[in-house]
């Protein structure tokens, strides 16, 4: 992983102190951060950054950020960018100290999967003004972001919904867990999923409270259990959920660790099979368990590129070409259903790319 030169740690955490003190002067209106921005922009046709040197930061620690670690490295390697890639193991904290020690060491663009978008506003807007920002993953668009890379959440919510009226054609109970809903990606998410299985008109800015449990066309959503990324406690909700709702009938995992931590409870209580399990990306135990039968489904996003693409467009953008750049702020990735008859495909698929995430590293 190519990194960025460092300075002395007392100039840093100077630097840092000063950066965060002055966030809220720095905050000024999104149109005219974007316009700064695109100024910027313009000014490097002339003036490239070469090699530009761009930032990748994830909202935790994952396999999934492996994969996307591997398109970013492979971008690099075509673009000749450098690139560091950083994953912020203890929520927003991590990630806005990530921030603006990048800010401070003069890095050119970030792509950045804001952990909650709304509050982190005054830290985005803060970057943008000193860097070229895009983000991935999880929009931020009331943010002074140049764009969003990544798949559509809600409507990958809506395909999941679709799993579980596979799994369930007569309805029945379900149990959402997610880690967090904070982040936009999550809310759109879940939303997605409980208008699918309600049968309502699509609108990705409606939201049922999380603790209320909603009911309609033969399904009834008991609740979503939110665990902020601790593993031990996402486990505990589905244990919890089992004791609670005897006839619970599907449970749903929307972050890529609560469909693994699902089928050990489940296991543990005597209930697989009996309870249908649907997934949302592609951890390992997810894809046994869609091969085993234990899992009905599962919808992915595409990791891989987006790292490749951020880069990419980061790269171009440094170099003075905003040409693909998009008008609606938005490029679009694609999610997928992964069935029983495209597992074994699809696994082979990302276990290549990992490995090649694996082999960069080293």
């Amino acid at each position: 992983m190519a990194t960025i030169p460092r300075r002395s740690a007392a100039t840093i955490l100077a630097l840092a102190a000063t950066f965060a003190a002055s966030m809220p002067a720095l905050a000024q209106s999104r149109d005219a951060l974007i316009a700064r921005q695109k100024k910027a922009i313009e000014a490097m046709k002339a003036s490239p950054k070469d090699p530009a040197k761009i930032a990748f930061v994830t909202n935790g620690v994952a396999f999934f950020w492996v994969l996307a670690k591997a398109g970013a490295e492979a971008a690099a390697k075509d673009t000749g960018a450098t690139v560091s890639v950083l994953m912020p193991p203890n929520g927003i904290g991590d990630q806005k100290r990530m921030l603006e020690d990048l800010v401070t060491r003069g890095i050119d663009g970030i792509a950045v999967s804001p952990i909650d978008p709304v509050n982190q506003a005054d830290t985005l807007n803060a970057v943008a003004r000193r860097a070229l920002l895009i983000t991935h993953d999880s929009d931020a668009p009331e943010s002074a972001r140049l764009c969003y890379i990544g798949v559509d959440n809600y409507e990958a919510g809506r395909m999941c919904g679709r799993l579980v009226k596979e799994a369930c054609p007569d309805g029945g109970e379900v149990a959402i867990f997610i880690g967090r809903l904070e982040q936009d990606n999550a809310r759109r998410r879940r939303q997605g999923v409980i208008d699918e299985l309600l049968g309502r008109d699509s609108n990705p800015d409606r939201f049922d409270p999380p603790g209320a449990t909603v009911s309609g066309n033969g399904f009834t959503v008991v609740g979503t259990y939110t665990d902020q990324f601790d593993r031990a406690k996402a486990k505990a909700n589905v244990e919890d959920v089992i004791a609670r709702n005897p006839g619970i009938d599907c449970m749903v995992g929307l972050f890529e660790y609560n469909p693994p931590l699902i089928l050990e409870a489940l296991d543990r209580a005597g209930k697989i099979g009996k309870v249908k399990v649907v997934a949302f990306d592609e951890a390992r135990e997810t894809l046994e368990g869609i091969r085993k039968g234990s899992v009905q489904g599962t919808v992915v996003q595409d990791p891989y590129l987006y790292g490749y693409r951020s880069v990419e467009l980061l790269n171009a953008l440094c170099h003075g070409d905003a040409s693909d750049l998009p008008a609606n702020g938005v490029i679009p990735v694609p999610a997928r259903a992964i069935r029983k008859d495209n597992v074994d495909a699809f696994e082979a698929e990302t276990k290549a790319r990992g490995e090649a995430g694996a082999a960069t590293a080293n």
